[in-house]
């Protein structure tokens, strides 16, 4: 699947499998060999696409930037420091990646933080992420927009009004638009997950592809099984090669055997939820025959017998006149002889 083609469907309320994003980020920690690894195995795990974060610390943060994951995983309490380690990557390692991207089959995606990368990533990839930390960025997502391509939107530590204003910002250049449902705490507890609010989402933005970015510890990866359920189409996690490596992304990520179990346990959900168009089953007629009830005669009856209620009963199988139709047997004529326990059919009554 391509997220054009996601983009190009006729969204329905149904649940269907989603389009996955590995969100590599900076797990790379600024190897190119590590995140081509990390593009391989997302792709033999089968994410529809990957994808990086592109950034320099010194546009993204001030040096009195404080913080805001769990420090006892990441002990760097400045946000500009953090980002100092892992901001080598720039247009040449991406272009880099997109190349082994595309001889690995797997969608190139990097969300950009700044004008410049936003403006080389164009020539990349075929939709924009926008991190829910630059939701309320007007001008940023304003200059995205005019790019003219999709737009994916998380929408973590926002309130609705927030999400509204946003949205009436990408509207008025009509990209076509994704919201992601994100709780932006590293690691969301599981109580915090707050799957519902995809509900929402969807109440209030129906017109618009619903997903969901999760930040939970990955354990059997029944949280995005479940957000699958409540209607996200597009799923994006945090990826790495070794969930053991210190800092702040790799232990509340999936790995690849994460998202291969993920698929595994989705491709069954699937396959139990089915169709969604009611009707019986070809493996159901043996049920439909033997399983339920004719009209039975209760006692012998002679030709010509008026028949009575009382005459008969319903019993299975349904070889023979449905109970249905019992109000149209009562007070007809038996045209033959019939006997106790004979299954009603058609031909017996006058």
């Amino acid at each position: 699947m391509t997220i054009n083609s996601l983009f190009n469907e006729r969204q329905t309320s149904a649940p269907r499998m989603p389009y996955i994003i590995a969100e590599a980020g900076v797990n790379h920690e600024g190897d190119i060999e590590i995140a081509k690894r990390l593009i391989d195995e997302a792709s033999d795990a089968g994410a529809d696409a990957i994808k990086f974060q592109t950034y320099k610390a010194h546009t993204l943060a001030s040096k009195h930037s404080p913080a805001y994951w769990d420090i006892s995983k990441e002990s760097t309490t400045s946000q500009f420091e953090l980002f100092k380690k892992y901001d080598s990557f720039w247009k040449d390692e991406y272009i880099k990646l997109k190349k082994h991207c595309d001889q690995s089959g797997i969608s190139f995606m990097s969300t950009p933080f700044d004008n410049e990368s936003a403006l080389f990533l164009n020539d990349l990839m075929d939709v924009y992420k926008i991190s829910s930390s630059d939701i309320t960025n007007k001008p940023f997502i304003e200059y995205i927009c005019q790019f003219n391509k999709p737009v994916i939107l998380s929408t973590g530590a926002s309130n609705i009004d927030e999400i509204h204003e946003a949205v009436r910002w990408i509207k008025k250049y009509n990209n076509p638009l994704a919201l992601l449902h994100c709780i932006l705490n590293y690691p969301t507890m599981d109580e915090n997950a707050n799957l519902g609010m995809i509900v929402d989402l969807k109440r209030h933005f129906s017109e618009y592809i619903i997903g969901y970015s999760d930040h939970t510890l990955p354990f059997d990866m029944k949280t995005c099984e479940i957000a699958c359920l409540l209607g996200a189409v597009i799923i994006e996690k945090h990826f790495t090669f070794d969930k053991a490596l210190p800092g702040n992304d790799h232990y509340h990520s999936m790995d690849k055997l994460d998202l291969i179990r993920f698929r595994k346990n989705l491709n069954h959900t699937f396959s139990l939820i089915g169709s969604f168009h009611k009707e019986a089953l070809h493996e159901e007629l043996p049920a439909r025959k033997n399983a339920r009830r004719s009209l039975i005669s209760v006692h012998d009856m002679k030709e010509g017998h008026i028949i009575q209620k009382e005459d008969i009963i319903y019993k299975r199988p349904a070889s023979g006149i449905s109970p249905k139709y019992l109000e149209q047997i009562v007070g007809r004529m038996a045209t033959t002889d019939i006997n106790a326990d004979d299954i009603l059919q058609w031909k017996m009554i006058n």
